[in-house]
């Protein structure tokens, strides 16, 4: 039976290595034919055995992944912009930030610490899927709250925004 679960842990990373996109877990209990329960001990196996490598694996949002671990992320970006199709500009990661930090935002409150306009890159940040409209506020105007999407987290290999680096005390104020 072990050599037999081995085999089903090393599929499972298979076959979340050739998803390269989140892969719901339902959907791998329905590959593999399982229980939540032992898909959630074979993941917990897998984890372990990614632990000290280049690649590690982000549960989150009822899916699992398989992503390169962020301290080699230097590395990978010398491959260059095949990786990426398209950068994002300053601008658009400055808006990315601060949405990532203040969440959820509206534009006017992105625009004040800004100090100027960001349509373009709030259309470009939702074009990419790194950040949704999450509600409204509940102010005059109604004005769209932001906030992050699991694209932004995968897009930066993290498993949840408590893993977003901190922020020097005047930060985005």
């Amino acid at each position: 039976m072990a050599m037999l679960e081995n085999d089903l842990v090393a599929a499972l990373e298979a076959v979340l290595f050739a998803s390269g996109e989140p892969v719901p877990t339902e959907k791998l209990c329905a590959v593999f034919e399982t229980t939540e329960l032992q898909l959630n001990q074979w993941l917990a196996e897998l984890e372990e055995e990614l632990k000290g490598r280049g690649i590690r694996l982000i549960r989150g949002a009822g899916a699992v992944q398989l992503a390169a671990a962020r301290q080699y992320n230097p590395y990978i970006e010398r491959l260059g912009e095949d990786l990426r199709p398209a950068r994002l500009s300053a601008p658009t990661l400055e808006t990315l930030a601060i949405i990532a930090y203040r969440q959820p935002v509206t534009r006017p409150e992105i625009e004040e610490v800004r100090g100027v306009k960001v349509e373009k890159a709030l259309a470009t940040l939702l074009a990419y899927d790194l950040i949704t409209e999450v509600g409204r506020r509940e102010s005059t105007g109604r004005p769209i709250l932001y906030g992050t999407t699991a694209e932004f987290l995968r897009h930066f290999g993290l498993r949840d925004l408590a893993e977003l680096p901190g922020m020097e005390s005047d930060s985005l104020e």
